[in-house]
């Protein structure tokens, strides 16, 4: 989720607001490498947490790794899954040297570590380069009938929550957004975007929902690598790529789109897929973005924080473009 512009990423996790903390006894952590990757760490090379606690180590192989620990889901396996399958494809993330494993009440697994790369492209291509990077991901990964479940997604992409509520639960907090008084044009504008969403459709495809500069590294106008595969999730392209459109940045990484930016992303993509985004595509994909950017909004504002990732004048014109 884009609160404060960060979330959970792979190297690293930034963690939006105060939350339990996650430790990793380090006895388990090197009993579980020596059994899983055959080799016990001897250096860490860094340590981030939020909602998982991810180590990069210096194994006695010589290998350097990254382990992620994170609470159990049915999904980590699917996004483990999808990710391998993307790496086979040549798409370029890191190698998974290990299933969803077991550690302890939590789940665990491991990956190639992938350092460097510059936190931005060129911001003359940014858009066209993100574009491509995101069409690229939706044409190498698996068909959804080939992977085992990838719900529930993360709260930040969880739109439709049925008559009853319009905010999921955060996984930070056990926090009631609905029930949280005030900024009446967050869940004015997140309602709106969420009825266009349900107008409308086409089939799932797979694809990563947070497409925040964070999670990307490049060299130049080439990507190097894409972080967070725990992100993937089964979606319509148009969803998928609304959300892509209004979370990446061009010029500053703790920036998420412009309303200018997301038209030059939306535009690009249609390039990149060989097929201009039709109309109910343009539109669900508009109001995809304004969702999650006001569920992202809604957080801030129930966290007593500056609400950063959503103006309700940039609301207004999204969903005037998105026909809401």
């Amino acid at each position: 989720m884009n609160q404060g512009l960060a979330r959970a990423t792979s190297p690293c996790d930034h963690p939006p607001v105060p939350a339990r903390e996650r430790v990793v006894d380090p006895d388990h952590l090197a009993r579980w490498c020596l059994d899983h990757l055959g080799s016990s760490p001897v250096e860490e090379l860094f340590s981030s947490g939020h909602l998982s606690v991810v180590l990069g180590l210096r194994l006695a192989d010589g290998r350097a790794v990254v382990v992620k620990v994170r609470p159990r889901s049915p999904r980590v396996a699917a996004c483990v899954d999808v990710q391998r399958r993307l790496f086979q494809a040549g798409y370029p993330c890191p190698r998974p040297l290990t299933d969803a494993l077991a550690f302890g009440d939590d789940v665990a697994t491991a990956e190639t570590y992938v350092p460097g790369g510059a936190a931005l492209p060129g911001a003359d291509r940014a858009a066209s380069v993100f574009a491509e990077a995101f069409a690229r991901l939706i044409r190498l990964a698996p068909r959804p009938a080939e992977v085992s479940t990838l719900d529930p997604a993360p709260s930040w992409a969880d739109w439709d929550q049925g008559e009853d509520r319009l905010w999921p639960t955060p996984e930070e907090r056990a926090l009631d957004l609905d029930a949280v008084p005030g900024a009446e044009w967050i869940d004015e504008a997140g309602r709106r975007a969420r009825d266009r969403l349900r107008a409308g459709g086409s089939d799932p495809v797979i694809g990563h929902c947070d497409w925040l500069a964070g999670n990307l590294r490049w060299s130049s106008d080439d990507l190097l690598v894409v972080h967070d595969w725990d992100s993937v999730i089964t979606e319509s392209e148009a969803v998928l790529v609304g959300f892509a459109a209004a979370l990446y940045s061009t010029v500053d990484p703790d920036r998420s789109a412009t309303v200018e930016d997301t038209e030059r992303f939306l535009a690009a993509y249609g390039r990149a897929r060989g097929r201009p985004l039709d109309t109910d595509e343009r539109e669900r994909s508009w109001a995809a973005g304004v969702w999650t950017r006001a569920y992202d909004a809604k957080f801030q504002h129930a966290a007593g924080h500056p609400v950063l990732s959503l103006s309700e004048v940039d609301a207004r014109e999204r969903l005037r473009r998105a026909h809401a």
